[in-house]
C-alpha cells in the first residue's frame, strides 16, 4: 500500500523537501522499525516496486486491475534511501513498548521490587501466552530460576485471538489474563494487569483486566465458568462478573500491550 500512496512510504518527506523534516516516532510496531510506524511517511520503503508486485503473484493476491496497471509501469518508482532529498529527515523515537517498559521496571525498582523484562515484543495466540507467563511466574525461588522475589515480571507487544462464529465480549489481554488466572489459580502470591496502551482493548471499553490466584474461583461463585468463557472468547463477561476489569478510557497513544506480574 506504500508505493501507491502519496504519503507513505517517504513521499510526505519529499513533498516537503527542500524543508526539513523531524520525525517523532511512536512506535506501535514489535521492533520499532520507523518505516514501518504509520507506514513510515517520512521514510523510505526497503521493498521495491517490483518486489511488491512478486509478492502479490507468489500470493495470488487479487488487487484492482488499475492498482495493478500501476505497478506494471516502467516509469513507475517508489522512494529509496539513497535520495539525496530525505538528507534533511531527522528521525528520533520518542515512545514504544520498550521505553514503556524500562520506565516502569525503574518505578517498580523504586517500591523495592526485582524487575525483570521478558521481552518488548511478544506475540502469539494471547490464551497460549498468558498461560506460558503464568508458568514464568510460577517458577519462582527455584535454584534454577532467575527470578527472585518480591519480583515484577513485565512484558509487551502484540498477540492475537482466533476469532471464531459468534465471539464473546473482550480483546486480547483480557483473553491473554483470563487464559493467565486458570493457570495460576489457587496461587496466593501472584497478581497481574494486562492492558493494551491506548486504552481499548478490542472493541470495548476496557484497556484489559486484573487478576490473581482466587479470580477464576470468584468467577465460578457469580456462575461464570472461565475455561467457557475462554473457549468463546467472551473473557470481558468473566472478569466484569467479579469486578476486574482495567478502565482508564483513551490514552491518546499506544505503544501496544503492557503486562506486568507481580510475585511475592
Amino acid at each position: 500500500r506504500k508505493h501507491f500512496s502519496q504519503v507513505k512510504g517517504g513521499r510526505l518527506a519529499l513533498a516537503s523537501y527542500p524543508a526539513p523534516v523531524a520525525t517523532l516516532v511512536v512506535s506501535d510496531v514489535p521492533g520499532d522499525d520507523p518505516a514501518q510506524v504509520a507506514s513510515g511517511p517520512t521514510i523510505p520503503d526497503s521493498v521495491s516496486i517490483k518486489e511488491a508486485l512478486s509478492f502479490i503473484e507468489a500470493y495470488r493476491i487479487k488487487i484492482p486491475s488499475k492498482i495493478k496497471e500501476y505497478f506494471e509501469k516502467e516509469d513507475t518508482k517508489s522512494p529509496t534511501y539513497d535520495d539525496p532529498r530525505f538528507s534533511n529527515n531527522d528521525i528520533k523515537l520518542i515512545a514504544s513498548s520498550k521505553i514503556s517498559l524500562k520506565a516502569a521496571a525503574k518505578k517498580a525498582q523504586e517500591f523495592g521490587l526485582n524487575s525483570y523484562i521478558l521481552s518488548d515484543s511478544i506475540e502469539g495466540r494471547a490464551s497460549d501466552v498468558g498461560s506460558m507467563h503464568a508458568a514464568l511466574a510460577k517458577f519462582r525461588n527455584d535454584k534454577d530460576t532467575i527470578f527472585e522475589t518480591p519480583a515484577v515480571i513485565l512484558s509487551g507487544g502484540e498477540t492475537t485471538v482466533e476469532i471464531q462464529d459468534k465471539p464473546g465480549r473482550g480483546g486480547r489481554n483480557t483473553e491473554f489474563l483470563l487464559s493467565f488466572a486458570l493457570s495460576i489459580e489457587n496461587e496466593l502470591n501472584i497478581t497481574a494487569l494486562a492492558a493494551d496502551t491506548d486504552g481499548i482493548d478490542g472493541s470495548e471499553n476496557n484497556a484489559g483486566a486484573f487478576c490473581d490466584g482466587f479470580t477464576a474461583s470468584k468467577m465460578r461463585q457469580q456462575g461464570f465458568d472461565p475455561r467457557l468463557h475462554l473457549a468463546k472468547h467472551d473473557a470481558w463477561t468473566a472478569f466484569d462478573s467479579v469486578g476486574e476489569l482495567f478502565s482508564p478510557g483513551p490514552t491518546g497513544t499506544n505503544v501496544n500491550d503492557f503486562r506486568a506480574i507481580l510475585v511475592f
